[in-house]
């Protein structure tokens, strides 16, 4: 597993980005979680958002984050890849270790991190002004890569990952905006599985999609486990229920429950939770 430091290696000599492919290794159950996370707090400015979250998140398997609006969710997700520090005033109290690497540790690089912790917002946002081709090796190209081979079996290998590259193959220099909403959603994750990443985030990924394809964003969710870890933030239940090993549940910035899904489902422990599940609250 690579460290989180910046790679020296110059821009313009790269072919490869940093961090190697993330099927190369399979994790073992007994390799530990993908983030092991202890009494983590962070504020915005004066107000805190988070408060002693304590939980790991296992590799190679589909986390969901449930909870009300404002619960701290999205807050947390961006917290995993660092994302949160865009926004001035943020300050952090706590542990996260991701694969046994403190995250937060001065020497660590947050680009860097944000490669190795990809993120798929909540609202597609393929560039404007980029072809799908473009869209997806933009990332690649930012790291410097530039063989022209290595590019192309790349963008295809991450179309397919996607479940595009059926439906783009023959069209790869239209623009990314001239997508359907679904297939703009999947190019997005296409553009954030081009640079493989060892975990992919995904924001309510499928909160402005029809029923048609976000059957095919919570199929490609089953798909990706098998080679990422992943972590979603919804606030659709049965979404929840369809696609996750594990549901954590947040309320007011703090972990009410985490445990399997079928059990926070069935029969979880907390009444906090077991209320927000049956639709009592939230």
């Amino acid at each position: 597993m690579p460290n989180l430091v910046s790679n020296s290696t110059p821009p313009e000599t790269a072919t490869a980005p940093a961090p190697p492919g993330p099927g190369s290794v399979p994790v073992a159950a007994d390799d530990g979680p993908a983030f092991d996370i202890e009494g983590f707090s962070l504020w915005y400015g004066p107000r805190q958002a988070l408060d002693g979250i304590t939980i790991r998140i296992p590799a190679r398997r589909v986390t969901a984050i449930i909870g009300p609006s404002g619960c701290g969710k999205s807050t947390f997700l961006r917290a995993l890849n660092r994302m949160h520090e865009l926004t001035p005033g943020t300050r952090i109290a706590g542990s996260l270790r991701f694969f046994g690497e403190d995250l937060y540790a001065p020497a660590v690089d947050p680009v860097v991190v944000r490669r190795r912790v990809g993120m798929v917002f909540q609202k597609s946002n393929p560039f404007p002004t980029m072809s799908i081709e473009e869209n997806v090796l933009v990332g690649l190209r930012l790291n410097g890569v530039r063989d022209r081979a290595f590019l192309q079996g790349r963008l295809e290998e991450s179309l397919r990952m996607a479940a595009l590259w059926d439906e783009v193959k023959d069209h790869l220099r239209r623009p990314g905006t001239s997508l359907s909403g679904g297939q703009q959603q999947r190019l997005c994750i296409a553009r954030a599985l081009a640079v493989q990443p060892e975990v992919l985030l995904m924001d309510e990924p499928c909160s402005a999609l029809d029923p048609l394809a976000t059957a095919k964003i919570e199929e490609l969710i089953q798909q990706l486990r098998l080679r990422f870890t992943v972590v979603i933030v919804t606030h659709n239940m049965q979404q929840a229920a369809r696609c996750s090993d594990r549901t954590a549940f947040f309320y007011l910035g703090k972990l009410v429950e985490y445990d399997d899904t079928r059990r926070i489902f069935t029969t979880p422990a907390n009444p906090q939770t077991e209320a927000y599940v049956s639709g009592r609250f939230g």
